[in-house]
């Protein structure tokens, strides 16, 4: 059970702090469930309420700042999701986001990556699915690496390349 003040990661959400654990009052909501209040951390307007019971949803602790600088070093040792259909492709980013696996959107970052720099150079322009999922893994990773380093999430990028080719060195 996460407590308030936590920042959690939310299957679809992203980064959520836990602002309070309450019951509701409201229609469908069953009398004596405890839910999580959830502020979105990168969001403006919104909450999210979840059951804390609930195993519908992905729902995990954030890393800590030890977990994230070595998940940063271990970047380069984590595979590619490499899918020739297109289809597939899709259905497996899909899969990925959805595992709240801080790995798993490395590897749709690592991919899409050099997916795209393949299709530049070949003159063919990125897929809207691809930019999509390069985006939404970005934003996935790079808010959480951001509040485990005490840093904005606009610094994660450079953050990590500084870092990494420090390794190559």
């Amino acid at each position: 059970m996460f407590k308030v003040g936590d920042f959690i990661v939310y299957e679809s959400r992203g980064i959520c702090k836990v602002e309070n654990i309450t019951e509701l009052n409201l229609p469908g909501a069953t009398k004596g469930q405890k839910y999580y209040e959830l502020k979105p951390v990168y969001e403006e307007a919104g909450k999210i309420y979840s059951a804390v019971d609930n195993d519908k949803v992905l729902m995990r602790q954030m890393l800590t700042g030890d977990e994230a600088k070595a998940l940063i070093d271990d970047i380069p040792n984590i595979p590619e999701m490499w899918i020739g259909d297109e289809k597939q492709r899709e259905l497996k980013y899909k899969e990925a986001m959805r595992s709240c696996d801080c790995r798993q959107w490395v590897s749709i970052i690592k991919t899409l990556y050099l997916r795209r720099q393949d299709r530049i150079s070949h003159g063919k322009k990125t897929t809207n699915t691809d930019d999509r999922y390069f985006k939404k893994a970005g934003d996935n990773l790079h808010g959480e690496l951001a509040i485990a380093l005490g840093m904005e999430k606009s610094e994660v990028e450079e953050y990590i390349c500084g870092h990494l080719d420090r390794l190559q060195e």
